[in-house]
């Protein structure tokens, strides 16, 4: 079985399937001119993406997760439920035609960002195959090791200058991910396609689940692994077994069945305080009853009143689900911006003067936008410190209505685009740009445009330092602990007096 990579979706079917959510969404309650926004939308998503070349470039793989992730899963289920999407919105329809127009002002990004681009990334042909597998030995001992030190650092360290470099350490260690990336990429490659894992994939697997998923009740945790190896092996179309599909199906069962319950309710118990041993005596109870804690959790989501709570979407608690979508919280926004008027954009102003390094501004405040838009919808009044998350068009729409919409949030488009496509290239001919799109699942949706500024800036400079570090660098450290695959030559074995078939490696000169 081989799992389509969406480098390009067909025009027809989309329309096909954006005419048949139209037509559950109005017979399920839904209001016509909502419907055929959510229409609109799903064929323009579908040009959009296909312009930027679908999962095969960042920019395409930007309006391909913001499409699915902030609106068309969230429609689909709403289908399913057979409940109107009005049910507990409260501007409806200004709201989907804020995604139509801000996914059509994505449609202009992205053509124009292609024409500016380079066709091959910087980034493309840098190492072969060989370089892959010392460098994601060298990126799953580098991302174990160094973000061990620079938690032992900031612990016990007053130095400024060891707490600058452990900060900086951390913001820049994503290579437990591209370790998974680039060795699924080697044994595919040097198999013929037979093998998609080894010993280093699964360190740097198990390394995060322990890290993020056990230790710090992170969803993001629990589901990168295995998404970072998916995303390549649909990248090189491996031949996946039928023992793996249902290994992977009974990982997806497991985990919205019991772990994500574990996560959304561990949560409640952690503190930033907690010593390890005090994370790992509330990990393992929780563990150790995983069937009461995911009752427990369901109970938490029946006490929500389903009516006046303000992440409230759909008409029962759907899980993970109800993370796949960004409709009900960023519809609360867009009625306090008609209700207040537009924020400004000082934000924009912000986002680039956060770019300047700390050990330049030493004093550099740290400013949650999605904890500030959260207060302005009733949200965590005495709390400063918690995120909230909204998607990108809804801030340009908070903080200048239309011009937001139109103006502000292309141009943050098209500067993103531009610089990740020229970067990373097609991530078919390099496994480089499979890092940034990994991190463009997770902002494309919910990123608001600060993740944008970021992604652009430090996480451009976090995919190059890995690959440049996963090329040249971390292979010598590979070599310390993964010794060079022994090559076995064939011995030619001749007749006594034969002549030799070559001589200093070419063929002998035929004799007449």
């Amino acid at each position: 079985m081989r799992i389509p990579f969406p480098e390009r979706i067909p025009l027809m079917p989309a329309v096909f399937f954006a005419s048949a959510l139209a037509v559950g969404l109005v017979m399920s309650g839904t209001g016509l001119l909502f419907s055929c926004l959510a229409f609109v939308f799903v064929v323009i998503a579908t040009l959009a993406s296909n312009i930027g070349g679908g999962v095969t470039r960042p920019s395409g793989s930007y309006v391909f997760f913001f499409a699915t992730q902030a609106v068309i899963i969230g429609l689909c289920v709403k289908v399913v439920l057979w409940e109107p999407v009005e049910l507990y919105l409260l501007s409806p329809v200004t709201t989907m035609a804020m995604y139509t127009g801000g996914v059509l002002a994505m449609l202009g990004a992205v053509y124009l960002s292609r024409r500016f681009s380079r066709d091959e990334g910087f980034l493309q042909d840098i190492c072969t195959t060989k370089d892959l597998r010392l460098g994601a030995t060298g990126c799953v001992i580098f991302g174990i090791v160094v973000p061990t030190i620079a938690e032992i650092i900031m612990e016990t360290s007053t130095n400024p200058v060891l707490l600058a470099l452990a900060t900086a350490s951390n913001q820049l260690n994503k290579f437990l991910p591209f370790g998974i990336i680039l060795g699924v990429t080697y044994e595919i490659k040097s198999s013929g396609g037979k093998r998609s894992t080894n010993l280093w994939v699964w360190f740097a697997g198990i390394a995060i689940w322990v890290h993020s998923f056990i230790l710090g009740f992170s969803k993001e945790g629990l589901f990168l692994p295995p998404a970072c190896w998916l995303i390549a092996a649909a990248a090189l179309r491996y031949q996946f077994r039928k023992t793996q599909v249902i290994a992977f199906a009974l990982f997806i069962f497991v985990s919205l069945h019991y772990f994500v319950p574990y996560c959304q309710y561990g949560r409640n118990f952690r503190g930033d305080g907690d010593t390890l041993s005090e994370q790992i005596k509330i990990s393992t109870g929780l563990l150790s009853n995983l069937e009461d804690v995911r009752e427990k959790d369901r109970e938490n989501n029946e006490a929500i009143d389903r009516q006046t709570n303000i992440f409230v979407f759909f008409s029962k608690p759907m899980g993970l689900f109800d993370r796949l979508q960004m409709i009900g919280i960023d519809d609360k926004l867009v009625t306090v911006t008609d209700d207040k008027g537009p924020y400004g954009l000082s934000p924009i102003v912000f986002y680039l003067a956060s770019l300047i390094p700390k050990f330049i501004w030493k004093n550099k405040p740290f400013i949650i936008m999605g904890n500030t838009f959260s207060h302005e919808i009733g949200y965590a009044s005495d709390d400063l410190t918690t995120g909230i998350s909204f998607s990108p068009v809804v801030e340009g729409y908070h903080e200048a209505k239309w011009f937001g919409v139109f103006v502000v949030c292309p141009l943050v488009w098209f500067a993103a685009f531009m610089i990740l496509d020229s970067l990373c290239g097609d991530v078919r001919k390099s496994p480089w740009g499979l890092l940034a799109i990994a991190q463009i699942a997770h902002i494309a949706p919910e990123g608001l445009l600060q993740a944008l500024f970021y992604t652009m800036t430090y996480g451009a400079l976090i995919v190059f330092v890995a690959a440049m570090a996963a090329a040249y660098l971390l292979p010598m450290l590979a070599h310390f602990v993964s010794p060079p695959k022994k090559v076995f030559r064939p011995v030619e074995v001749k007749a006594p007096g034969a002549r030799p078939a070559f001589i200093n490696g070419r063929p002998a000169p035929t004799q007449l």
